[in-house]
């Protein structure tokens, strides 16, 4: 399997077959890239959404254009959804996931992580996931039962996550939500998480943070509030790398979720659960 079997337009039809769909979303993953990048340092038409917090800019908007625009060309009869506004229905049972910019707010501020992240969808899941680091050329993916790769210009690497690794060693990384209320609720559980572990890592970008679990850069990654998103490619990319990912809110917000290696995750869970 290819990761990267060409960032060049196409018009042609892209067939079901698991590596068409994947060099389709790495296409896309691309072009939407190069467009950030090119706007980069000049931002225009900033907007907010949720909360005065949480940004938008013509950047994101362009970029999830230049997605849906070389995804619909190439399958016209999928569904997909975006952070930006695309909900459109399909008929072929596969469904694209969207984000053109995970981490507007490094954007903004010229901090180089965020990142493009494109999913495929069908009955049973995620079925290919592309997330891209477009500073660092850094390229994840996975195929459903297929493993995840990360593509950089020093060549291309397997996947897998760290395991096993005790909740007392853990290099975490998290995120918080754009709510104060629920910011609040989130320091607590770092404040009592933080003595039972090595540290917590604040990266700002839930796709990028799922590549650093799948590679084993951070070993585990929690965060509430995120939308499907956020953690469609790369949630499928942890899977891929051996990780667990399931449904995690210890403060009780309906959006939640835990990756990490089998090991971890089982204690982080009991850790969450337990009274304090």
């Amino acid at each position: 399997m290819n990761p990267d079997p060409g960032t060049g337009p196409s018009t042609a039809t892209v067939s079901d077959e698991p590596d068409e769909l994947l060099a389709l979303a790495v296409r896309a993953a691309r072009a939407a890239g190069a467009e950030l990048m090119r706007r980069y340092g000049h931002i225009e038409g900033l907007e907010t959404k949720s909360t005065a917090t949480d940004p938008v800019s013509d950047a994101d908007k362009a970029a999830e254009q230049l997605l849906s625009d070389l995804i619909t060309t190439a399958r016209p009869d999928d569904a997909m959804i975006g952070e930006e506004g695309t909900d459109r229905s399909g008929t072929s049972g596969l469904t694209w996931v969207v984000d053109p910019l995970d981490g507007t707010v490094n954007y903004l501020y010229q901090l180089a992580n965020f990142s493009v992240s494109v999913a495929c969808e069908d009955a049973q899941g995620g079925l290919v996931g592309v997330v891209l680091d477009p500073v660092a050329d850094r390229l994840f993916s996975a195929v459903r039962g297929g493993g995840a790769t990360r593509l950089d210009p020093s060549g291309t690497t397997s996947l897998r996550v760290s395991d096993p690794v005790p909740l007392d060693r853990a290099l975490l990384a998290t995120g918080f939500g754009y709510d104060a209320g629920r910011r609040a609720l989130q320091g607590e559980f770092v404040a009592a998480l933080l003595p039972r572990i090595r540290d917590i890592r604040r990266f700002g970008g839930a796709a990028l943070d799922l590549c650093a679990v799948a590679a084993g850069a951070v070993d585990g990654y929690f965060e509430e509030g995120i939308n499907h998103w956020d953690h469609a490619a790369g949630g499928l990319i942890v899977q891929e790398a051996g990780g667990l990912m399931t449904h995690f809110a210890p403060t009780g917000h309906e959006r939640g979720w835990l990756a990490a290696g089998p090991s971890l995750h089982a204690e982080m869970a009991a850790f969450a659960a337990a009274p304090r």
